[in-house]
């Protein structure tokens, strides 16, 4: 990653934690990590800023507001093909201690709610129970600093079989003005066989 945006980055994670009120304990601290990650991101900044890194949209919107629990529905795509996500997801948080958990879930019949970030009441026709839990792929977060989370998932126990993988992992920093995603997958030697290899993908809010 080049100097001038690494600087720019950790310049952001200070301000951050300089504006943003401090993470409170218990149901407030999970509406505050709910709404720092609720948004329309992409990586635009640090595409045009190194070509190894694609301009990617990230959008994530609650649904279910009217049930127990607190969902987000995450739709991943490269800019040039919005309409074509390469990810769909619902990501269940909940509260364990001073710490959260982000756990992940796969779609029914995704196609059917491609752009559902526009409108997270298409969801309604179906419920938390029709999920599919992706298994050791949740990720842990604590917070660090006032507005700041971090966290990842478990050693190797989220499975994949992408490009050869075995395993997957994910880094993840938050606060109310980005995310920061560091997705990897390895193989059975534990050789990286896809995801950034220099740093995890910037995404600013819109």
């Amino acid at each position: 990653m080049p100097v001038r945006l690494s600087l720019l980055f950790s310049l952001l994670f200070f301000f951050s934690a300089c504006t943003r009120p401090v993470t409170s304990d218990g149901k407030n601290g999970l509406d505050e990590l709910q709404a720092a990650m609720t948004g329309s991101f992409d990586s635009s900044a640090q595409a045009s800023s190194d070509d190894s890194y694609y301009n990617i949209l990230l959008h994530m919107e609650p649904v279910w507001t009217d049930r127990p629990g607190k969902y987000l529905y995450v739709e991943q795509a490269v800019a040039d093909a919005a309409d074509k996500p390469y990810r769909q997801r619902i990501y269940g948080l909940e509260q364990k201690g001073r710490g959260f958990i982000s756990r992940v879930y796969e779609l029914p019949d995704p196609d059917r709610f491609i752009g559902a970030h526009e409108d997270p009441s298409r969801l309604n026709a179906i419920s938390p129970e029709d999920l599919i839990e992706r298994k050791g792929c949740a990720v842990y977060l604590k917070p660090d600093g006032p507005g700041i989370y971090r966290g990842s998932t478990k050693k190797k126990r989220c499975k994949s079989t992408l490009r050869g993988a075995t395993y997957a992992t994910s880094r993840v920093s938050i606060t109310g003005s980005f995310v920061q995603s560091w997705d990897q997958g390895f193989n059975d030697a534990d050789e990286q066989v896809w995801g950034a290899t220099e740093g995890g993908y910037m995404f600013f809010k819109k």
